[in-house]
């Protein structure tokens, strides 16, 4: 701990599991729960994930493609459904297109738990979760004086969960035990090997059995996992039963490491004997026990201060410093720190969640999963919720964190092609609202979904842009060349083929979704189906644009690049309600929530940048009309969402109003789900993680990206510095925000006013860039390599 790391702390142990402290480096996770007393004994409780551990096998995505085209789904029928569609024959069309709805994706699945028995009652001092260096710390007094330390952590080089207890004034004694939720076949007290089940049901499936596991391997796929733990201690070590018992000790080292067939699966190896999976978890915590308490902590705080170290933030006087969750985040009486702690805590999660070489990309609840039925599965909801994830990944500094995401991308593309061809005739590769780690790309529902959530085919669109995005941040053409473009490219063919002719002789979506919501027909009927939702326009024009950018930068001679350029100019432009709003769907709807927490027209505005308040001020004002109808405060995601958009149309008020709703406490139950519907408000919880409820960890990604967007944006060739500051937020500093262009911004304010700024050319070549300040703009000459102060001349921007 260095004294300028932001540190968090909580005087009691967890009572709950959303008072739990979070650590991972990026597969294994765990939730820090402190020590409780129980039978005048002291059991300390970690929850722990690996983002490996799923319910599914490899050929899932395949076997559910074979079903719904056996129940009749395909081409033909589609040309059906589109017939009935614009006929407005809705009921007709819904029954034939549910004939496309696969079962459902898999689950994400809680791993082992490892559990502490502490001999002593004493007192609990309190926990802390260092936000700099990832390391959970407990303090306790045990009976007789003795005063014992604990700290965990997760570490990235060492692939290894490490726990190390210490004990002053005296020796203790303890026992570990590792359990499991999922079906355990052999246990010792030092490791624990599961199976994992072949099908997960979510829990809005009743009719579906929860988990259904098989005998053996499936398919060459073995699902099956290990945890194993290894200890150095001065105490004396005898394993028993299922336990281990370390008595007198004064110091304990405990590693975990896992070995899973998920994870040779996630990362192309081949399949492991059960055997193999048992020796290599504990070689692995062999290897990593060697290494020694020192030099595991050195080498997990260097890797990730690496990370996190190069941006940081500061809004108003604090950031260093240990604060207390409850009195002086949650409580409301310094916003600023709040609003600091968010952009950190954003940041951790996402390094803690996704890093290159680990495992799967977070899902909708990071990689931090307890409940063995968990709310939507703890999927990939591809309709706003894992693209949110990633939001903040680039302008925070943790661009290297999107490598997961790619991986997921990369998978899609493989089982998402034959989707494309045999349910649509269409070629490359689509996904639709739901995946998961083996890449299911079908609609899911199972044949009684409703299609305002079960049928949406731009999925797969919408994650292309992370591709784009990743590009434009760090300016590498090898990975525009070699993982984005095929990517990309692949996506536009299948809306090439998707779109179809109106009668006007522009392009169509149909069926088209405005996804999760719905509208009122002239009939008086709530429907879903429509043709050329504002989403899927807005996504579609994104993909082609930059399909056209990334073929001139890499002197790309392909013919579809001329599809597209044909195509694009035949798409349908943003249109406005009869009101003034934005368009939702391709006709001026009525409703039937309009409240509703999705906001999908507005993704012209945020993230893709096609609305825009100089470019566009006809548009963004209906944007402004939008939100306005929406109104106020949902849950984590929505509230984070409503905050990036008031930021990019420069609404500083509005944005903070937004951000004091998203990071009050939430008052309800969070393990009761609150209705889909948003009535119920988040807000969040004792550990400040974002709930819906439930929770969710895109709410937490996104107000940590929000927020970095009221200080710097980067869109449109421009960078603008401070351009949704609040006047409540006076003073502050940024290093290190990442910009478009493979630049970086360093800046402070005082009194309101911008009082220095330094923009860095990290990647790229040559060139002028474009600052903007308080609506006035300026350019400067940036050399690659160059850093450029501005802090003398000010008055060049103001």
């Amino acid at each position: 701990m260095t004294s300028h790391d932001l540190v968090l702390a909580w005087p009691r142990p967890a009572d709950s599991w959303f008072e739990a402290a979070p650590a991972g480096n990026g597969r294994l996770a765990a939730m820090v729960c402190g020590t409780t007393v129980i039978g005048g004994r002291r059991l300390g409780h970690w929850q722990i994930n690996d983002s490996t551990v799923w319910s599914g096998t490899p050929s899932t995505p395949a076997e559910g493609l074979t079903d719904v085209m056996a129940a009749g789904a395909g081409p033909d029928r589609l040309e059906e459904v589109r017939a009935a569609i614009r006929a407005q024959d809705y009921r007709r069309a819904e029954q034939s297109l549910m004939s496309f709805e696969g079962r459902y994706s898999q689950e994400y699945l809680p791993f082992v738990d490892l559990w502490m028995s502490l001999d002593g009652e004493g007192d609990y001092l309190g926990r802390t979760l260092n936000l700099d260096n990832g390391v959970v710390a407990e303090e306790m007094v045990l009976d007789g004086g003795r005063r014992a330390v604990r700290r965990t952590w997760a570490s990235r080089p060492a692939g290894a969960l490490c726990v190390v207890l210490e004990v002053a004034e005296g020796t203790a004694d303890i026992d570990l035990e590792l359990t499991s939720e999922l079906r355990v076949v052999q246990r010792t007290g030092l490791s624990i090997a599961v199976e994992i089940p072949v099908d997960g049901a979510p829990t809005h499936e009743p009719t579906a059995e929860p988990h259904r596991y098989s005998d053996g391997p499936v398919d060459g796929y073995d699902p099956y996992a290990v945890a194993a733990m290894a200890l150095d201690t001065d105490g004396t070590v005898h394993v028993a039963d299922g336990v281990a018992r370390v008595t007198g000790l004064s110091r304990l080292l405990l590693v975990l490491t896992s070995s899973t067939g998920g994870a040779d699966f996630w990362s192309g190896n081949g399949p492991v004997s059960r055997e193999g999976h048992r020796d290599r978890a504990a070689r692995n915590a062999q290897a990593a026990l060697r290494l020694g308490t020192d030099q595991l902590l050195h080498d997990h705080e260097n890797d990730l201060r690496a990370l996190l170290g190069g941006m940081e933030l500061t809004i108003g006087g604090r950031r260093a410093g240990t604060f207390d969750v409850a009195e002086e985040v949650l409580s409301g009486k310094d916003e600023h720190l709040t609003a600091t702690v968010i952009v950190q805590l954003g940041r951790y999660l996402l390094a803690s969640a996704s890093r290159p070489g680990g495992g799967p990309p977070p899902t909708l609840q990071g990689i931090w999963n307890r409940e063995i039925s968990p709310p939507w599965s703890s999927n990939y909801t591809l309709n706003i919720n894992t693209q949110m994830n990633y939001w903040g990944a680039e302008t925070a500094g943790l661009g290297a964190c999107h490598d997961p995401l790619f991986r997921l991308i990369e998978r899609l593309s493989e089982t998402g092609a034959p989707v494309a061809r045999q349910l649509y005739d269409a070629r490359g590769w689509l996904a639709h609202h739901n995946t998961d780690m083996w890449g299911w790309a079908l609609p899911v529902g199972m044949g009684h979904g409703s299609p305002s959530w079960a049928i949406w085919m731009m999925g797969g669109v919408w994650l292309t842009q992370h591709l784009w995005e990743h590009y434009e941040f760090n300016q590498d053409l090898d990975f525009l060349r070699q993982r984005a473009w095929p990517l990309m490219r692949g996506c536009a063919e299948f809306c090439l083929d998707w779109l179809v002719e109106g009668p006007d002789g522009l392009l169509d979506t149909i069926p088209s979704t405005s996804p999760e919501n719905l509208f009122i027909s002239a009939e008086g009927t709530i429907e879903s189906l429509s043709v050329s939702t504002a989403m899927d326009m807005a996504l579609i024009r994104a993909l082609f644009i930059r399909c056209l950018a990334a073929a001139e930068l890499l002197a790309v001679e392909d013919p579809v690049c001329a599809e597209i350029s044909t195509a694009l100019s035949r798409l349908r432009a943003p249109g406005l309600t009869a009101d003034g709003r934005l368009l939702e769907w391709g006709q001026d709807h009525v409703e039937q929530d309009p409240q509703h927490r999705h906001m999908s027209q507005m993704i012209a505005v945020y993230p893709l940048d096609q609305i825009d308040p100089d470019r566009t001020p006809v548009l963004a004002g209906a944007a402004l009309a939008t939100l306005e109808g929406r109104g106020p405060g949902a849950m984590g995601w929505s509230w984070s969402w409503k905050i990036a958009l008031r930021a990019r149309l420069r609404d500083a008020a509005t944005a903070r109003e937004l951000l004091l709703e998203a990071t009050r406490p939430f008052p309800g139950d969070p393990d009761q789900p609150g209705p889909v519907t948003g009535t119920e408000w988040g807000g969040l919880l004792p550990n400040l993680f974002s709930t819906h409820p439930p929770f969710q960890m895109d709410g937490n990604y996104g107000l940590m990206a929000a927020v970095v967007e009221m200080l710097v944006q980067s869109q449109g060739g421009v960078i603008r510095v401070l351009p949704a500051l609040p006047e409540q937020w006076p003073d502050g500093a940024c290093r290190g925000i990442r910009c478009r262009g493979g630049l970086a911004v360093d800046l402070a304010w005082s009194d309101g006013r911008l009082a220095a700024l330094t923009v860095r050319r990290l990647h790229g070549d040559d060139g002028p860039v474009q600052l903007e300040y308080q609506g006035r703009r300026s350019q400067i000459q940036m050399p690659r390599g160059s850093s450029v102060d501005l802090g003398a001349d000010l008055e060049v921007l103001c």
